[in-house]
């Protein structure tokens, strides 16, 4: 791609980031770093009635602990800052001037009462009003009244709105990298807002302005912005600019039902639909994270990627890098994607089970320090590697493999039954002079010396196996039982066999 690519991510700071923006996000990323451009992060705060603190942190934590950082953005200048729109308030006004000066938009003095007797007036007649070509040139604005007049108002301090004039009677032919030719009758568009009465900008201008200004090549959103493609494209013409490329994205829709993922579909079936924790400042209600819910980053990134993309291939499981050298926004769809809860535990199973045991280190002792338990790494990175292909989360860790951090001080009720039999206690005191006497305690001396006890003796493998496997995890699962002996070690070994012989 011959052209300096420079996309943006631009959230509102009005909230948790939904998994629905991290993956537009995931992909603005993926798109830049395949085409060797920059991921721009701007936030777009210009509604303040709707800011809510925290939100903006937490929307550049949430893109760290994806793997996905932004290369420019609040605290990453890089020349075409400052990165949130609030700060850049004093550019808009002059673009807006501009607007006004080539006969593109127009000055609105209509109150909000006046409009709203319109809409009564139309709907009690079944229309519909739209402020546009149609009933312009009978309200209240700059195309009815002299200029004198609109100046002395302007002067008077009298509120007004900044509106785009929609042309008449046009066809507009849009081009999309996903969607392909769209066309748009202008004839049935609104004239929108583009400066409120307020002294801020709407959306539809600021974004404009700000994409142009920080060179932005493409503009990779979701697909709720579709609506908004033809007054942005007429924007950049009126300017006289060159557009960028779009990409709209389709939806992620619920798991069962129609309509798009919300936080009530999460918290009805019980998973999570915000990358981190979120705790609202005014409520003080918490709403669940993937990351304090123990899914990994990367588990979370493959999982958002095929949620609108595949690579047309049978491969699924993908890391970071892979994603960025096989994605493509042609193989985007146009359809919604529909979020599946297990599927996303199958992409954090296969993740966990594909990472190192050392990178699982640091999660299984915090769970460990917790629960006051005292372990070197390298112990713990050895039952990591006994007890991982059993585990989803990183908390199962601990449930498959709490036996070797604890002696078990009950026993399942159920395997007891069965395995522990009048004899065997005499069995299991003969069983402790051979685990006694292996000098080198290897799992693979161990059961050497063991089995070749147990023929010796005449004994079934199951009259010795199972009730030495309830004697060191309490129950009838785990790992291989000689591997779970050498990893606890000779004593403790022993120890807990007496434990067993005793209180069985």
């Amino acid at each position: 791609m011959s052209q300096n690519v420079r996309v943006r991510f631009a959230p509102s700071p009005t909230g948790p980031l939904h998994i629905g923006g991290v993956r537009t996000a995931l992909y603005n990323y993926l798109f830049a770093k395949k085409h060797g451009g920059t991921f721009v992060l701007r936030i777009e705060d210009t509604d303040q009635n709707r800011y809510v603190e925290g939100a903006e942190n937490y929307i550049i934590e949430a893109l760290n602990w994806c793997g996905i950082p932004f290369e420019e953005g609040p605290g990453k200048e890089g020349g075409f800052g400052p990165y949130r729109q609030s700060e850049r308030k004093n550019k808009y006004f002059a673009f807006a001037e501009k607007l006004i000066a080539s006969g593109d938009a127009y000055y609105a003095f209509d109150t909000a009462e006046a409009l709203d007797a319109h809409r009564k007036e139309h709907e009690e007649n079944g229309k519909t009003f739209i402020y546009n070509w149609h009933n312009r040139n009978k309200l209240e604005n700059s195309l009815t009244i002299s200029t004198e007049e609109t100046q002395q108002r302007i002067d008077a301090g009298e509120d007004y709105v900044i509106r785009f004039k929609s042309p008449e009677n046009e066809i507009l032919e849009l081009e999309d990298i996903i969607r392909g030719s769209v066309e748009v009758d202008t004839n049935l568009l609104d004239d929108k807002v583009l400066f409120k009465a307020d002294g801020m900008p709407t959306y539809h201008l600021a974004n404009i302005v700000d994409d142009h200004l920080m060179e932005i090549s493409h503009v990779i959103r979701g697909e709720e912005w579709l609506p908004s493609l033809a007054l942005h494209v007429m924007l950049y013409r009126a300017f006289g600019w060159e557009a960028p490329q779009f990409a709209h994205l389709p939806l992620i829709m619920k798991p069962v039902g129609k309509g798009k993922l919300s936080k009530r579909d999460g918290d009805k079936m019980g998973f999570p639909v915000f990358p981190l924790e979120w705790k609202d400042p005014k409520t003080g209600d918490t709403a669940a994270g993937y990351r304090e819910d123990g899914y990994l980053p990367e588990a979370m990134v493959n999982m958002l990627a095929f949620l609108g993309w595949n690579p047309g291939t049978e491969k699924e499981i993908y890391t970071l890098e892979e994603l960025v050298n096989d994605f493509d926004l042609e193989r985007v769809h146009k359809s919604g994607a529909k979020f599946d809860p297990e599927k996303t535990k199958w992409f954090q199973q296969q993740h966990l089970h594909r990472a190192t045991d050392e990178s699982l280190v640091s999660g299984l002792q915090a769970i460990l320090t917790e629960k006051q338990i005292s372990c070197d790494d390298a112990y713990v990175q050895h039952v990591i590697h006994l007890v991982k292909e059993r585990a989803v989360f990183i908390a199962d860790l601990w449930e498959q493999g709490n036996f070797f951090f604890e002696r078990p001080t009950s026993y399942d009720e159920k395997a007891a039954k069965k395995a522990w039999k009048e004899d065997t206690g005499s069995i299991m005191t003969s069983l402790s002079k051979i685990v006694a006497e292996t000098e080198d305690f290897t799992a693979e001396n161990l059961s050497a010396n063991v089995k070749e006890w147990i023929q010796s003796e005449g004994l079934g493998f199951g009259k010795v196996m199972q009730p030495l496997r309830l004697s060191l995890v309490g129950s009838m699962s785990g790992p291989d039982v000689f591997e779970i002996a050498s990893t606890i070690g000779q004593e403790k070994t022993l120890e807990r066999i007496r434990f067993a012989i005793e209180t069985l």
